[in-house]
């Protein structure tokens, strides 16, 4: 919990004074790849949105365009430009010729699963796109469950914050005056 509150700390003079903006940047940036907290940013959001200081659903908007988007760009980023990188250095990290193959099965099998479980871990959450455009999943069924995932995971973390920002609210009181 502490960290959520110090990544909340952090985020919400940018949401007070940016808006919905500046929670789209975050979570694009940190669908697109970049370890930020999007997560907090989201929860925070919806937090001021339970306050009466954000639309909540300007909220919903700017965090499922900002997923679907910045996966989407990574997603392009893997398809035309990672797979080399791999090949050429994925061995430094242990990614060998039989893991590759491994992933790729995966993806070529359950991609879909995989892209939208990914959005709900922190992490995966940030390399999903990247590495189904790496691992050559299909473009379609990427961007359906991209958007299905993105879909959900804005419902849940704009959702329960939002309808509970009593009770987050007693915990976060320091921070969100």
């Amino acid at each position: 919990m502490h960290l959520i509150h110090e990544s909340i700390a952090m985020i919400e003079p940018y949401l007070r004074h940016y808006g919905l903006p500046a929670l789209f940047v975050i979570v694009y940036l940190e669908s697109l790849g970049a370890p930020l907290p999007g997560e907090s940013g989201v929860i925070c959001a919806a937090l001021l949105a339970s306050a009466g200081q954000l639309p909540i659903e300007g909220v919903f908007l700017a965090v499922a365009a900002g997923a679907i988007l910045g996966d989407n760009t990574g997603y392009l980023i893997g398809r035309y430009g990672g797979r080399g990188i791999i090949e050429r250095y994925g061995r430094y990290i242990g990614l060998n010729q039989q893991r590759r193959e491994w992933i790729e099965g995966l993806y070529a099998r359950r991609g879909a699963a995989v892209v939208v479980g990914a959005r709900f871990v922190v992490i995966l959450r940030q390399l999903n796109g990247i590495v189904a455009g790496m691992m050559a999943m299909r473009w379609k069924p990427f961007v359906m469950a991209n958007i299905a995932g993105a879909i959900l995971w804005t419902a849940v973390w704009t959702s329960v914050p939002f309808i509970f920002g009593d009770f987050f609210a007693s915990h976060f009181h320091d921070i969100l005056k």
